[in-house]
């Protein structure tokens, strides 16, 4: 497996991550829990050491599920992305539930990426907005060592 050195981030990140938004599903259309299961394995014996999901996918059991699978392994031997999913957010008050809410979920003591899930032309306002208050909670979670990393995904026309 090949790494990426992100010095100025302090990570060696392997270069092929493992999205978590599709993985094999059973008839009735939940996660085929076997098959993914041996899917996270197989990256991660081979080297994969980004594992990336979000609050959304799979009708928002992907987070449980990855981190019931990685917690088999040293929590310092992989980096962890989740978002936050802004569609859903009304109120200061939900983002942060929503956010305590993965910490129980997902069943760790950090997210080596919090991303900010989908900030395009249309939300970025939002974020930034000093009402909503939502990029200074999320700096003090990183500062209490609750987020390493703080950062968006974009779905955003170019």
């Amino acid at each position: 497996m090949e790494y990426m050195n992100l010095d100025k981030l302090g990570a060696k990140v392997s270069r092929l991550g493992f999205g978590c938004m599709r993985f094999p599903l059973t008839e009735d259309g939940k996660i085929d829990e076997k098959r993914a299961e041996s899917m996270l394995d197989t990256a991660y014996k081979a080297g994969v050491n980004y594992f990336d999901t979000a609050y959304f996918y799979h009708n928002r059991t992907s987070e449980e599920f990855v981190g019931r699978m990685l917690k088999k392994y040293p929590r310092d031997s992989f980096y962890l992305a989740t978002k936050l999913p802004l569609s859903l957010i009304n109120t200061f008050e939900e983002a942060k539930e929503i956010f305590e809410g993965q910490f129980k979920t997902m069943q760790v003591e950090y997210f080596d990426f919090y991303l900010l899930h989908n900030v395009y032309e249309k939300s970025l306002e939002t974020y930034l907005d000093p009402k909503w208050g939502i990029l200074d909670y999320f700096r003090e979670q990183k500062r209490l060592g609750r987020i390493k990393h703080l950062g968006f995904s974009t779905h955003a026309q170019l």
